[in-house]
């Protein structure tokens, strides 16, 4: 009997054995990426938050705020999350759909622990009381602001209003107003902008609010609304760390800068710069450096320092002496020496503009280009001078077995191309990674970063010159 089921198994057997292999084949859930499930918006009022084409917000990285190492959200089936941004009251509100939820092996993503890690007690419950903060917290701006100190004031053409509507021609007027970190005003209004710096800007951690070294500066749009009352609206703002510096004496370093995205590329971030040399400036600090600043960011930077060169008569000989060398012909290597900036006007800048000397030396390229005319008979001689300083900043002095080499290594970026790394080596240690025995690849290299520095440099010119001040 029993050898007859064996061989001979019955109608139920068939079925379980069915049942076994559909679950052996089950598809295991492959997850859904953050940045195609999630759309932000900013809204300045209701009728933003009903209207379709509210500005959309493009984060830096969703994916890095979730728990698996691919940043995937698992679980779901066409879920869907649409969070509202106020930049009335920076209050948040998050609005999650989803056709099924269930485990598919790789567990169910807790959304709601995800979203607090980003937007934290600016998490409104409800759509109606969201919508309850346009009114509620309509003042919170010009609140927050009250005690700040008002350093300069400017007459704004641009948007005016909601940051959703069409570019107005009317002027509106602006106000950079500075707070010290470490009061429970300033902590808090700090603490509903983190949401946005975290999606806004790369790589950022929130700042210490309890630190009193820690100074905010915001760009201030004020306005009068129908009803005469007074309203403020923040366009941007910066976080600056002032360092004590021996003996007496204060360093200021900016940490964080962030344009609300309607109002990029309208001037407000060079606006907040000014201020920020203004205050370096009359202040007497020993200087103003910028942590890892990104490339946009040293772009207007380097614009809004090359103006503020043009102006300071001190380097104008220097720079008329040192275009003079490069229009006499080839260059050696003592004219080449000859071109940099001498140490007293490297001193002399940093006293009285509170530009670093590396920031500086990126300047004086420009202002060299900017003194060459005609720009194309010389520009293999320019070419010369950017090659050997790229070269002077990947091998320095020396260039042999014991200095800095490049390797050329596999791109995470594109895996059909190549990335190179440095790494220094002593004269009698062996290197675990060995050099290209063909140079070509290097000269390549060092090519395409000599041309990238010249084509920022032209751009940086090209601004300069068409700009009014």
């Amino acid at each position: 009997m029993g050898q007859k089921q064996k061989h001979q198994p019955n109608s139920d057997s068939n079925n379980d054995a069915k049942k076994r292999r559909r679950v052996g084949f089950s598809v295991v859930d492959a997850g859904v990426e953050a940045k195609d499930c999630i759309k932000i918006f900013l809204v300045s009022s209701k009728d933003e938050f009903l209207a379709p084409e509210s500005f959309i917000i493009d984060p830096v990285d969703l994916n890095s705020f979730f728990d698996d190492d691919d940043g995937k959200i698992y679980g779901y089936e066409g879920l869907k999350i649409t969070i509202w941004v106020s930049s009335i009251s920076f209050r948040t509100y998050a609005d999650i759909t989803f056709q099924s939820s269930s485990d598919k092996g790789k567990g169910v993503t807790d959304l709601k622990s995800a979203l607090q890690r980003i937007f934290a007690d600016t998490l409104v419950e409800s759509k109606d009381a969201f919508l309850q903060t346009f009114i509620s917290d309509n003042g919170f701006v010009r609140t927050s602001i009250s005690n700040g100190e008002v350093l300069k004031h400017k007459a704004f053409n641009g948007i005016i209003g909601d940051c959703n509507r069409h570019a107005d021609s009317t002027t509106s007027d602006i106000e950079a107003v500075r707070m010290v970190v470490g009061n429970m005003t300033t902590g808090h209004l700090y603490s509903r902008l983190i949401p946005l710096v975290l999606l806004l800007v790369d790589g950022s951690s929130p700042i210490d609010v309890t630190d009193p070294s820690w100074e905010l500066y915001l760009v201030i749009q004020k306005e009068t609304d129908l009803q005469g009352e007074m309203q403020c609206r923040l366009i941007g703002f910066t976080a600056v760390y002032r360092f004590y510096h021996y003996p007496d004496g204060s360093r200021l370093r900016l940490s964080q800068i962030l344009v609300l995205p309607p109002y990029e590329h309208k001037g407000y971030g060079r606006f907040l710069l000014e201020v920020l040399n203004d205050v370096a400036v009359s202040e007497n600090v020993f200087d103003l450096t910028v942590e890892e600043p990104l490339d946009h960011f040293q772009h207007v930077r380097t614009c809004v320092d090359v103006l503020r060169l043009l102006r300071f008569d001190p380097i104008q000989n220097l720079v008329k002496v040192a275009v003079s060398l490069l229009k006499q012909g080839k260059l050696s290597k003592k004219t080449h020496h000859r071109l940099m900036p001498t140490p007293c006007a490297i001193e002399d800048v940093r006293e009285s503009l509170k530009i670093n000397k590396k920031q500086f030396l990126q300047c004086w390229e420009v202002l060299i280009y900017l003194g060459i005319n005609p720009v194309d008979k010389h520009m293999d001689n320019f070419l010369s001078i950017i090659s050997n300083r790229v070269k002077y900043d990947i091998f320095g002095k020396d260039s042999g077995p014991s200095g800095k080499q490049l390797i050329e290594v596999p791109s995470d970026v594109q895996q059909e191309e190549s990335s190179f790394v440095m790494f220094r080596s002593g004269a009698n240690e062996a290197s675990t990674v060995q050099m290209d025995d063909n140079q070509t690849n290097q000269e390549e290299q060092l090519l395409k970063l000599v041309q990238d520095r010249v084509k920022e440099i032209q751009l940086i010119a090209e601004k300069v010159a068409s700009s009014p001040s």
